[in-house]
């Protein structure tokens, strides 16, 4: 994906790789995007791309509701639901 290989580019020398540099990456990349720029990136992606994006978003959302979940009874979550804007 074009989107990560340049933000890796940019970032690759200033952070350790670490997943708190990632997520911290990552939230302030869409911290300063609008609804209509991340629209404009999907339509750019091709059709593998987007299987992988939505195969990535479908793991970790149904990794955080088994995470909540234990036999049947809710749990506090684990990831707390983070809304951007």
């Amino acid at each position: 994906m074009k989107l990560v290989d340049e933000l890796y580019e940019l970032y690759r020398d200033k952070l350790t790789g670490d997943e708190e540099d990632i997520d911290m990456l990552a939230f302030a990349f869409l911290e300063e995007m609008e609804y209509e720029d991340l629209l404009h990136i999907i339509q750019e992606m091709d059709k593998q791309e987007v299987y992988n994006l939505m195969g990535v978003y479908l793991i970790e959302s149904l990794k955080g509701k088994f995470a909540q979940e234990e036999y049947g009874q809710r749990r506090a979550p684990i990831y707390p639901q983070r809304n951007i804007h």
